[in-house]
């Protein structure tokens, strides 16, 4: 925290504020294991395609997830476009990841 965020604060004021960041911290953490997860496993998707000559992108699914994702962060009281931009992003990194794989050995970032 900042000078300028705890001057004249309350002291359980601030407890609570780094309880809470701390809370979003560990989020935070949960959600890149998540996402590194979720990438190992769109990373053999992308194997499957390439050794059996499939597409990288697959556009009736990608609409079929959007659509479910929307469901769930609807039930979950999420913002549904905002769940929908980031899966829009992370299907665009996947299927970018399917194309280099598709295309041969090479680095992958």
């Amino acid at each position: 925290m900042t000078t300028s965020e705890t001057s004249g604060t309350d002291e359980s004021v601030l407890a609570e504020l780094t309880r809470l960041r701390e809370s979003i911290d560990n989020i935070d953490a949960a959600v890149v294991h998540m996402l590194a997860e979720r990438f190992k496993c769109t990373q053999q998707v992308g194997h499957l395609k390439a050794k059996h000559h499939l597409p990288p992108a697959d556009p009736a699914r990608e609409a079929r997830q959007i659509a479910r994702l929307r469901q769930l962060a609807e039930s979950a009281k999420l913002d549904p476009g905002f769940a929908e931009k980031l899966l829009n992003f992370i299907i665009a990194e996947v299927i970018r990841h399917h194309e280099q794989i598709a295309d041969g050995p090479g680095p992958r970032s």
